[in-house]
Formats: structure tokens, C-alpha cells, sequence
């Protein structure tokens, strides 16, 4: 494969994974965040701004984007108001970036476009109806994207990420929060852990996410694992690696009265078309995590 490649957020949680994967399927890869950091391929950009949009395109002249740059605030992002900001930054990095040549763009959006409730969520039998002005946001801009890129000749993919986890997670999350407390001796107040749902290790995300932009794919697809899990089932998990399985403190929170007993991809675009697979499933993501935590000396970041 061959082209520029474009990534915004790149360095967040997903973002960072990303890099590489593009850069091994041939990708020249241009990076932008608001903190670049010390990887030579990322700049400095604020997406938000609609001259640095411009002049970004401007420089770059992508032949693909992979857009994941959106605000993702753990405890923040699903109300925020900022989500409107992000609706109009991603249909103007679209209409610039078909302008000035484009040939493929990737989105990136999220399972709460989905009305939750059905054992399994698939693009083309699951309702999207957002429960959450997140989902809302990213559902619509999913749509007008879409129709814009056939009016341009541009093909058009979305990925809707499920529940992912692994190296470099912030707090404010399940698992990095669990995994603080197990390393720090606190305790840590959960549901009682009988819901299930889709997680998937962040490297695979991202390599999916790379394999979606290499491919020729089309339309929503669901970036997930295809095997839901009892949240208990994780916390155990980590608690068997790290020890202190008598501080996870389950039933100390009720789980909301919207949260459904499963959420679980169907993965047979992913698997079948994109021809993708994960690689971090099941013990090995998790000894992953759990040893990426220990690494650092430290569950604080």
C-alpha cells in the first residue's frame, strides 16, 4: 500500500497504537495532536481551528485520513457540548480534504451509535438510535460524511470502536482505574459485574483500524472483539495477575438503569472482508496490560 496518510489524534489512546500499523502496510504517516510530543511524524495542530484545518491539508495533501481526534474526557464526553465542536471540525476536514484530492476517508465512531438491547449489534440489522448526545454527534456526522463522499468520489469507511483497554489508557476508565487500585492497595467500588461486553485490546483496535484504511471497505464497521465478556470476568482477570481480588468491591455501585446486560460486536465485515483478527485476545491482553502497569513503577498516570 502506498499514499499519505493522515491521522488525527494521534496521540491519543488509539492514536499512538495507530502509527506504526500504517507505517508496516507502506503508509507514509502524518500525525497531528495538540501535544505532539517527541515522535518526529506528529505536529502540533488545532483541529478546532479552521485556518489550521486548511493550512494542515495545505501542507500534508493526504491521499487517506484516519480521523479519531474528537473529544474523549472520561466522565466528560458523553454530554459535552464540545461534541458540536467536533461535528463541525470533521465536516470541514472532509469537504478540505475532497477538495484538494483525496481518495479515502476513515471515520471513526463509536458502539453508543446503536440502540442498545439486541444480543449482538450489526451494521446492517442494528437501529442506530444514540442514547447520548456522544453518540448523537458521532452518528450524524457518520451520515452526512457518507453522503458527502459519494458526491465526491471519495470511498468512505467508519469504524465504530467497541470497549477497549491496554498500554497507555488514562485514568478515569475501568480498567486502568481497577488496575491503580489493585497496584496502590485500594479498594475499588464496582457493579456487581454480570454485564457483558465487548473489549478489545487497543493495539488490536488500532491494527484494525489500519487495515480498514488500507482496504477497500466501505460503510459502518464494527471495530470489537465478537466475544462479550462479564465485566466481573476482566476485574478477576487483573486481580489474578496483580493480587488484591478481595478489594474489588462488587455490588458497592449499581449499574445504570440504561446499560443493557450485553453489548457485543458482530464482527463478520471486520473478520471477513477486512480480514482482520485480533492478536491481544482473551489472557494475553490482559498480561499485556497488567505488565505495560508494571513497567511504569507506577498505576498514577
Amino acid at each position: 500500500m502506498s499514499g499519505r496518510v493522515l491521522v488525527t489524534g494521534a496521540t491519543g489512546f488509539v492514536g499512538r497504537h495507530v502509527l506504526p500499523a500504517l507505517a508496516a502496510r507502506g503508509f507514509a504517516v502524518h500525525g497531528v495532536g495538540r501535544a505532539p510530543g517527541a515522535d518526529p511524524r506528529i505536529r502540533s495542530v488545532d483541529l478546532l481551528v479552521p485556518e489550521a484545518r486548511r493550512a494542515l491539508i495545505d501542507e500534508v495533501r493526504p491521499t487517506h485520513i484516519l480521523h479519531l481526534a474528537w473529544d474523549a474526557e472520561p466522565g466528560r464526553y458523553w454530554t459535552s457540548p464540545t461534541n458540536l465542536d467536533w461535528v463541525a471540525a470533521s465536516l470541514d476536514l472532509a469537504r478540505l480534504f475532497a477538495a484538494a484530492g483525496g481518495r479515502r476517508f476513515v471515520g471513526v465512531g463509536t458502539c453508543a451509535e446503536y440502540e442498545w438491547g439486541a444480543p449482538r449489534l450489526d451494521e446492517a440489522t442494528t437501529p442506530c438510535r444514540p442514547a447520548t448526545l456522544y453518540g448523537a454527534a458521532k452518528d450524524g456526522t457518520r451520515r452526512i460524511l457518507s453522503a458527502h463522499a459519494d458526491t465526491e468520489g471519495v470511498t468512505f469507511a467508519w469504524g465504530r470502536l467497541f470497549y477497549l483497554y491496554g498500554p497507555g489508557e488514562r485514568r478515569g476508565r475501568l480498567v486502568s482505574d481497577a488496575i491503580h487500585a489493585l497496584m496502590t492497595g485500594a479498594v475499588f467500588p464496582t457493579s456487581p459485574g454480570h454485564q457483558r461486553r465487548d473489549f478489545l485490546h487497543v493495539a488490536d483496535a488500532a491494527a484494525a483500524l489500519a487495515a480498514l484504511v488500507a482496504s477497500d471497505v466501505t460503510g459502518p464497521v464494527n471495530i470489537g472483539s465478537g466475544a462479550a465478556m462479564p465485566v466481573r470476568a476482566l476485574l478477576d482477570g487483573l486481580a489474578t495477575r496483580i493480587g488484591g481480588a478481595e478489594r474489588l468491591a462488587y455490588g458497592a455501585r449499581t449499574l445504570g438503569a440504561m446499560e443493557p446486560p450485553v453489548i457485543e460486536a458482530e464482527t463478520r465485515i471486520l473478520t471477513e472482508a477486512v480480514g482482520f483478527r485480533p492478536a491481544f485476545a482473551g489472557a494475553r491482553g490482559l498480561d499485556d496490560t497488567v505488565a505495560w502497569w508494571r513497567a511504569r513503577g507506577t498505576a498514577s498516570a
